[in-house]
């Protein structure tokens, strides 16, 4: 795990550990071949990126299906950052010009060029993240509501993960926002 870190940055030991297990490459073939009607084969990238953002640890993250890995979508940023209501918290952003960082779960030297102006907020899209046992536990805030435009149109995730080491867990779900019934993913 690479991390160019100021020495001005403090970073809690959590956050590190947390950072430390997120990093990586996923997929979710086993389970995928289990129940091929439910699950798609995905292959999900977490890499470290070259800058702290907003003073705090950050991951980006890219994901595609494992038969068109040429074709990733869903490019955002992990920010770990001191819990309000927990001791951890990660708070999401997406980025101005998706197109510009497509790509980089396989190819990371392209967050080389990457600055803060690339990404932009996206309120209610955070988890606050608790230690179980070694376990990170990442859960929205309760009437947290992650919304974001795409393809001109509201769209709206429930995220939450669980992280240990060597195991990376997603319960990221889609949602109609008009009528909250789930679209795609856990269930």
């Amino acid at each position: 795990l690479l991390y160019h870190i100021s020495t001005k940055m403090s970073i809690d030991t959590r956050h590190k550990t947390l950072a430390r297990f997120l990093a990586g490459e996923f997929d979710n073939g086993e389970q995928a071949r289990e129940n091929p009607a439910w699950f798609v084969h995905i292959h999900l990238w977490h890499r470290p990126l070259p800058i702290p953002i907003d003073g705090h640890l950050a991951l980006f993250a890219e994901q595609a299906p494992a038969l068109k890995l040429q074709q990733p979508y869903r490019q955002r940023v992990l920010v770990l950052k001191p819990g309000e209501v927990s001791p951890l918290r990660v708070e999401y952003k997406a980025f101005r010009e998706p197109e510009k960082f497509k790509g980089a779960g396989a190819n990371p030297q392209l967050l080389e060029s990457l600055t803060q102006e690339d990404l932009e907020d996206l309120p209610g899209c955070v988890l606050e993240v608790s230690d179980r046992a070694g376990v990170f536990v990442a859960e929205p805030p309760e009437g947290a509501k992650c919304c974001f435009q795409y393809d001109g149109k509201t769209r709206q995730v429930e995220l939450g993960f669980e992280a240990s080491a060597g195991r990376f867990r997603s319960f990221d779900r889609g949602i109609d926002p008009e009528t909250g019934r789930g679209l795609w993913g856990a269930l």
